[in-house]
Formats: C-alpha cells, sequence, structure tokens
C-alpha cells in the first residue's frame, strides 16, 4: 500500500524547513516568518543563560548535594547525634547560667520562679527527713531575709504577699516534719532549737511590718501569729515525751497535735527524767547520823576487843585516850583430811588358801 500523497509533501517540507534552520539549505522565502521566529527565540535563549562561572558553581553544588545523599546512613546519624549533644549541652549551660542569675532574685522579680524551682530540686534530692525539714526552715528564714529587702527597695504590695505566702508554706513543712521526728524518736533540743527560731523570726518580721505596705501588715501579722502557734506547739508537744501518750493521733497545719488530760509517765521514754544515784554511807559516818531513803541503811559491824571501863583520873593531868585500832581475827586454817586408801582384794593364787588383802 502506497503512502498517501499529502503525506509525502509534508514529510518533505519538514525536510527542507530543517535544512533552512541548519543553514544547509539555501535561502527560501516561503519560510521567511517561520525563519524569523526561530532566530528570535535563539536569541533570547542567548540572552538568559548562565555564564562560564555560575554554571560552574551550580554544577558543584549539585555533586555536593549528590555525594551527601549517597553517604552512608551511618556517617548521617553520627553527625545527628553531635548536633543534638551540642543542643543538650547549650540547654544545661543556659539553664545552669540561669539559676545562677536567679540566686539573688527577690518575690516579684522574673527570675524568683526559676529560684523557687532550684529549691524545689534540691529538696528532691535529700532524702534524709531530718535534713529535709532543714532545708524547708533554711528556705523560710531566707524568705524572711527576702522580705527585709523588699522594705528597703520599696516593693509592691504583691511582691510581699508573693514572699510571705512561700514563709508560711516552708514554715509549716519544716516543722510538720520535726515535730513528727520529734515524736517518733524524742529530741527535746530539736524542740528548742525550733522555739528559739521562730521567737527570733517573729521579732524580724516585726522590725519590717511598719515599713511594709498598709495593704500587707495584716499579711505579717498572721505570719507573727502563725509563729507563735510554733512555739505553743513545741513546748505543749516537750511536756508531753515523757507521757505514754504524746499525740492525740490527728494533725493540723503544724504536724501533730500533743495530747491534753493526765500524763501517765513512761519510764521506757528517752526522755524521762533518770532519778539521782545516792551514793551509800561511808563506814567512817558517827552513829545515829540518819541513812538515805533510796539506799537501805548499811550495818556497820565492830570487830575491836572490847576494853572496859577506864578507870577516873585520881589527879595531874590525865593521860591522853588513844584509840585502839581494830585487830583483824585471822581464821585458822582449814583442816584437809586424806582419805583412807581403797582395799584391794586380790583371789588366792592357790586353791585352798585365803584371798590377800592389801590397804
Amino acid at each position: 500500500m502506497g503512502v498517501p500523497g499529502w503525506f509525502a509533501r509534508e514529510r518533505a517540507d519538514g525536510d527542507r524547513f530543517a535544512d533552512l534552520v541548519d543553514g544547509t539549505a539555501p535561502q527560501d522565502d516561503e519560510f521567511e516568518l517561520e525563519l524569523a521566529l526561530v532566530g528570535g527565540l535563539r536569541d533570547l535563549g542567548a540572552s538568559g543563560a548562565p555564564d562560564a562561572e555560575t554554571r560552574k558553581r551550580i554544577r558543584d553544588e549539585i555533586a555536593g548535594r549528590l555525594a551527601e545523599a549517597e553517604a552512608p546512613p551511618k556517617r548521617r546519624g553520627h553527625a545527628v547525634a553531635n548536633l543534638s549533644a551540642a543542643a543538650v549541652a547549650l540547654v544545661l549551660a543556659l539553664g545552669g547560667i540561669t539559676l545562677l542569675l536567679s540566686k539573688d532574685a527577690l518575690p516579684g522579680d522574673p527570675l524568683y520562679g526559676i529560684k523557687r524551682a532550684g529549691e524545689s530540686a534540691a529538696l528532691g534530692l535529700t532524702f534524709d527527713e531530718q535534713d529535709k525539714a532543714k532545708k524547708h526552715l533554711e528556705f523560710a528564714t531566707s524568705r524572711v531575709g527576702e522580705l527585709d529587702e523588699l522594705t528597703r527597695q520599696g516593693a509592691d504590695t504583691g511582691a510581699y504577699f508573693r514572699g510571705l505566702t512561700d514563709f508560711e508554706t516552708d514554715l509549716r513543712a519544716g516543722v510538720t516534719q520535726l515535730t513528727a521526728l520529734v515524736t517518733d524518736q524524742g529530741g527535746q533540743t530539736r524542740l528548742a532549737e525550733l522555739r528559739s527560731w521562730a521567737r527570733q523570726q517573729s521579732d524580724r518580721l516585726g522590725l519590717q511590718v511598719d515599713h511594709a505596705p498598709a495593704e500587707a501588715r495584716n499579711k505579717f501579722d498572721a505570719a507573727r501569729v502563725l509563729l507563735d502557734k510554733v512555739q505553743a506547739r513545741t513546748t505543749d508537744l516537750g511536756s508531753r515525751l515523757i507521757c505514754y501518750t504524746i499525740t492525740t493521733g490527728s494533725s493540723d497545719d503544724l504536724g501533730a497535735v500533743p495530747a491534753a488530760g493526765e500524763c501517765v509517765r513512761n519510764p521506757d521514754s528517752p526522755n524521762a527524767v533518770v532519778p539521782p544515784v545516792t551514793s551509800p554511807v561511808p563506814s567512817s559516818a558517827p552513829t545515829g547520823s540518819p541513812a538515805p531513803t533510796s539506799v537501805p541503811p548499811t550495818t556497820v559491824v565492830d570487830t575491836a576487843n572490847p576494853t572496859g571501863p577506864l578507870a577516873p583520873p585520881t589527879g595531874g593531868t590525865p593521860p591522853p585516850v588513844v584509840a585502839t585500832p581494830p585487830q583483824t581475827k585471822t581464821p585458822p586454817p582449814p583442816t584437809t583430811t586424806t582419805p583412807p586408801p581403797p582395799l584391794i582384794s586380790i583371789p588366792p593364787l592357790i586353791p585352798g588358801l585365803p584371798p590377800i588383802t592389801i590397804g
């Protein structure tokens, strides 16, 4: 089957146009417009092409990205790990610097919350109950010092309320833990120290209340009332440590509540008072002296020889009275009795004779 004529003509025209574009065929006016369009496109493409330096830079960047994409996964993972470690180190460094800067922060400052968070972390790392109670009281003492600084700076009422609220929180926590230890283990010294501390902090707050804003003075009074309650609690609890029943079994915002009523002494309590020990009467004490009630009277046996009545002097200077020294009787030596030797009987060697007896 032959090729249609119109297809052959189009193909021949296309080949001739291609030759005209390549410049291998003579100029033909039939394709003048088409050739002008091709020339304009060529000029436009040449004007927008990058120069040699730009092409080299683009080629190098593409080659580098291809090499990075073809790198083994282990190398890329190691790079990510290094980047993560650097980020964590940066966060820790910034956190440490921030915590250091917040050391002197006062209530109401932006860094005061970070300071309190650091104190909470220190409490979380303290495992001994007595040390934890002491830390709470140390933080409460710091709040009183911060309130003193607020009075110097003329801070607003909100800062005072924040500082006094945190003071009461640490005070209650420390007293609760410390009284629980005293109830379980005893310790009049701990209660005395706590009572003295509460009295000192109340005096310090009393000096600050006149310089604080009028709106915060009621909060100061409430804190001092709480400190007075602590002093009364230590006194009441200390008086019950020698009793069988120390607390009521209930608790309030300051911990265990001391029991009331009759105190039945517990002799096994570590806080019980040990009665004084009275030494026995020496043997040289005069006859008729009263013996102590806690020690039975000692019977003194006179082993001296009787001297009989002394004759009254007939005249002149009476002779001095010389006490006769006591004589110690030496008991006779015990007599030793030697038991007789045992009897030994030997049967007769010859029948008809009596046995032989030795002993």
